[in-house]
C-alpha cells in the first residue's frame, strides 16, 4: 500500500488548501480512506473519512462544514479540500487507508496504512 500526499503549504487565516493523496499498491474500491493530522506537541488525531462507495462521510466536530473529503474511484485518489483555515489547523496531514468489508461503513480508527504526510501551515 503506497499513499503520497501532496497539496500542503502555508496560507493566511481564512484561506483555503486542497490536500491530494496518490495511491498505489492496493485494490482502492476494497478500502475505506481517511486524513488524520498532528499539531507540533500533540497527538495525531482524526479529521475526515470516506466510505468505500464514496457516498458516505464523516469528520471531526472542528472540521465540520469547513473541510470535505472525496475520493475519484476512476484516478485512485483521494482529495481534503480545507477552507475558512485558521491557525488552529496547522498540523502534518496524513492520508490513511484501511481494507474494510462494508461498502458503506465509515469507521474513524483502526488505519494500519499511513502516508508520510504534508505539512498544513495557517498563518495568523
Amino acid at each position: 500500500v503506497q499513499l503520497m500526499e501532496s497539496g500542503g503549504g502555508t496560507v493566511p487565516a481564512g484561506g483555503s488548501l486542497t490536500l491530494s493523496c496518490a495511491t498505489a499498491g492496493f485494490t482502492f474500491s476494497n478500502y475505506i480512506m481517511g486524513w488524520f493530522r498532528q499539531a507540533p506537541g500533540k497527538e495525531r488525531e482524526f479529521v475526515a473519512v470516506v466510505s468505500r462507495s464514496g457516498e458516505f462521510t464523516e469528520y471531526e466536530d472542528s472540521v465540520k462544514d469547513r473541510f470535505t473529503i472525496s475520493r475519484d474511484k476512476d484516478k485512485n485518489m483521494v482529495y481534503l479540500q480545507m477552507n475558512s483555515l485558521n491557525p488552529s489547523d496547522t498540523a502534518v496531514y496524513y492520508c490513511v487507508a484501511k481494507e474494510f468489508m462494508l461498502v458503506h461503513a465509515t469507521p474513524r480508527y483502526g488505519f494500519d496504512n499511513w502516508g508520510q504526510g504534508t505539512q498544513v501551515t495557517v498563518s495568523s
